[in-house]
């Protein structure tokens, strides 16, 4: 697990100083606007706004089933805050998607 992880960080930071180095390169003949970038970002936000709402909602899922395992007669006091918690962290997700689109589309054309 420990190996699997210093892999994957030294990855992102071999990755995160090598890219600018690409990007410079090609300076001269930069063909990337600004909204390509704003949807590059907008893509990253929405997809770590996406995955951090799935992990929310299997802890949040799977802590009121061991509720409900370890008190069966709690089922229905378990039920309706754990009903909640979802719709609220499912709210977040729907809530970076609304401004993945309003900054997508908030950009001006250069050219």
């Amino acid at each position: 697990m420990k190996k699997t992880l210093l892999t994957s960080v030294l990855t992102l930071i071999t990755l995160c100083l090598i890219a600018p180095l690409a990007f410079a390169a090609d300076a001269a003949d930069n063909q990337y606007t600004q909204g390509a970038y704003i949807a590059i970002a907008a893509g990253l936000g929405l997809a770590i706004a996406a995955f951090g709402g799935a992990l929310g909602q299997g802890r949040t899922a799977a802590a009121a089933l061991e509720g409900i395992a370890r008190n069966p007669g709690a089922a229905d006091k378990l039920f309706t805050p754990m009903i909640l918690g979802l719709a609220l962290i499912e709210s977040l997700v729907i809530y970076a998607l609304v401004i993945a689109f309003v900054f997508s589309g908030s950009f001006v054309p250069v050219g």
